[in-house]
C-alpha cells in the first residue's frame, strides 16, 4: 500500500467509466431516482429498494472479497450494482467527488491517512466494518531474521529488495518510510498483489529468502507459514481497521442501501472464508462472495433489517487518520 498518485479528476472519471467489474453494469449508467422514505430513520424492510449503487474498490485480495460481498447483499435487496475497480487515491476521490457511492475497503486509521485527509471533509465515515487488521514486511518462516532492523545486515540474502504490490497502495508508501527510517539498502519494487504472492511462492518452493509487503487478512496465511518482521520503531503503526466510507447525501439519495453500508460488519475470518473460496477450481470473488452471503443468513439479515439513522456500532477512524 507507497507515494499517493496525483491523480487528475479527469483520469478519475475515466478510471471510473471504463473499469466497472464483470458483474456490474456499464460505470456510465445514470442513477436512478432516489428511493422514497418515510424519514431519515427508515429501515431497509420500509424504504423501497431500488437504483444503481456504486462501490469503488482497489484490487487487493482484501478489498475485493469485501467489495463482492457487500455487492451480493445489495443485489439480493433489489439493488443494481456497479463494482469499479480504481487506485487508492481514485477510490477517495471518487466518493468525495459523488462519482461513486461507497467503498467498504478503508485501511484506516494509519495505512491511507494521507488520502483520507484530503478528503474526508468531503465524505461520511461510517466506522470500521472489520477491527484488528495489520499489515507490515512479512517472510516466510524459516527466515531465521525476526525484525526489520535485521534486513540491513541481510540484504543480499533477499536480493537487495522487498517485494511490494501496487504503487497507489499506502502499504508501499509506508514501507518507503520503513526504508528511510531503519536506514535499508534494499530497492522496494512496485507490482500488484498477484504478482506479490506470486514471488512468494516461488521463493517459498526454492526455499530462497524474501520478505513481501503483507497485512492481515490474506488467504496467504492460510497457505503458507510466515511471520510478521518486529517492527520497533512502529512505522507501520499498530492494529488497523477497514472503515466504510460514503458519499455526503447518499442516506437522503437511497436509505436503505445506506442503511445496509452503514450495518456492515464483518470479522477477519469472515473475509479469510470468502478468499480461500474464491482461489478454488471453477470459482471466482462474485461466486465465493455469492456462496458466503447464502451461508450466512443470520448475519446478512442482520445488516438489511438494520435501521439508517444512528452511527455504525463500530468506531470511526480515530483522529491519528486525520
Amino acid at each position: 500500500m507507497f507515494k499517493p498518485y496525483v491523480i487528475a479528476m479527469p483520469m478519475v472519471l475515466a478510471a471510473l467509466a471504463l473499469s466497472a467489474c464483470s458483474g456490474g453494469s456499464n460505470g456510465n449508467a445514470s442513477r436512478t431516482a432516489a428511493t422514497s422514505a418515510s424519514g431519515a430513520g427508515a429501515s431497509t424492510s420500509s424504504a423501497k429498494p431500488g437504483g444503481t449503487v456504486k462501490l469503488a474498490y482497489v484490487e487487493w485480495s482484501s478489498c475485493t472479497a469485501a467489495t463482492n460481498v457487500a455487492k451480493a447483499v445489495l443485489e439480493k435487496q433489489g439493488y443494481k450494482v456497479d463494482a469499479i475497480s480504481v487506485s487508492g487515491a481514485a477510490m477517495y476521490s471518487a466518493i468525495a467527488n459523488n462519482d461513486a457511492d461507497a467503498t467498504v475497503c478503508a485501511w484506516l486509521p494509519s495505512t491511507q491517512a494521507n488520502y483520507y485527509a484530503k478528503t474526508k471533509d468531503r465524505l461520511e465515515n461510517l466506522g470500521a466494518n472489520m477491527n484488528g487488521t495489520k499489515l507490515g514486511l512479512v517472510v516466510p518462516d524459516y527466515v531465521n531474521i525476526d525484525s526489520i532492523e535485521q534486513l540491513k545486515a541481510n540484504a543480499d540474502k533477499f536480493d537487495n529488495r522487498i517485494v511490494g504490490i501496487d504503487p497507489g497502495a499506502g502499504e508501499m508508501d509506508l514501507t518507503q518510510k520503513a526504508i528511510k527510517q531503519y536506514g535499508l539498502p534494499l530497492k522496494l519494487v512496485s507490482g500488484s498483489g498477484a504478482t506479490m504472492t506470486a514471488a512468494l511462492k516461488s521463493a517459498i518452493d526454492n526455499h530462497k529468502w524474501i520478505v513481501v509487503t503483507g497485512w492481515t487478512p490474506h488467504w496467504m496465511w492460510a497457505r503458507w507459514k510466515l511471520k510478521y518482521l518486529a517492527d520497533p520503531k512502529d512505522v507501520y503503526g499498530g492494529s488497523e481497521n477497514i472503515d466504510t466510507l460514503v458519499r455526503k447525501g447518499l442516506k437522503k439519495d437511497n436509505p436503505g442501501a445506506y442503511a445496509i453500508l452503514n450495518a456492515f460488519h464483518w470479522t477477519a475470518k469472515d473475509m479469510q472464508q470468502v478468499m480461500a473460496a474464491a482461489r478454488e477450481p471453477d470459482s471466482s470473488p462474485a461466486k465465493a462472495a455469492r456462496q458466503w452471503v447464502s451461508t450466512h443468513v443470520a448475519k446478512v439479515d442482520s445488516w438489511t433489517t438494520a435501521p439508517a439513522s444512528g452511527a455504525s456500532s463500530m468506531p470511526a477512524a480515530t483522529s491519528s487518520a486525520h
